[in-house]
């Protein structure tokens, strides 16, 4: 009874230490590989792929930048009602079913549409204001 006791806890200890290893390991192998000069985009306080504008206190981005963020997470959102379309796919009739989800990505594809046409997915090119 001891023994098994013992082979217990070794496996506790042996998972223990992988998820130590799986949890350090990537901060020990960045912090090997990671380059040591440091040039002035890296020092910019958000990396987002647009250049921030104005002081430090009072960071500006234009806002093209969040309306095609909130066009992202919207579509991101309406992604995650395809998955119980596919689940219960079966159960329906498949005309029906094909026919729901037609509907569904039309509407979606009209939102892009509309979205295209107001201009969101254009990036105006602006002087920095300091």
């Amino acid at each position: 009874m001891a023994e098994q006791y013992l082979v217990n806890y070794t496996y506790v200890a042996v998972f223990l230490a992988v998820g130590i290893a799986c949890g350090l390991g990537p901060l020990v192998i960045s912090r090997l590989l990671a380059p040591r000069i440091l040039y002035r985009k890296t020092l910019d306080p958000y990396e987002c792929g647009m250049d921030p504008y104005g002081s430090a206190w009072n960071i500006r981005f234009d806002i093209s930048y969040y309306l095609y963020a909130l066009i992202f997470l919207a579509f991101d959102v309406d992604v995650l009602y395809l998955f119980p379309v596919a689940t219960a796919f079966d159960t329906v009739s498949a005309v029906r079913g094909i026919s729901e989800l037609v509907i569904f990505v039309g509407i979606l594809s009209l939102a892009i549409v509309y979205a295209w046409v107001k201009g969101v997915f254009t990036w105006p090119n602006k002087r920095k204001v300091c």
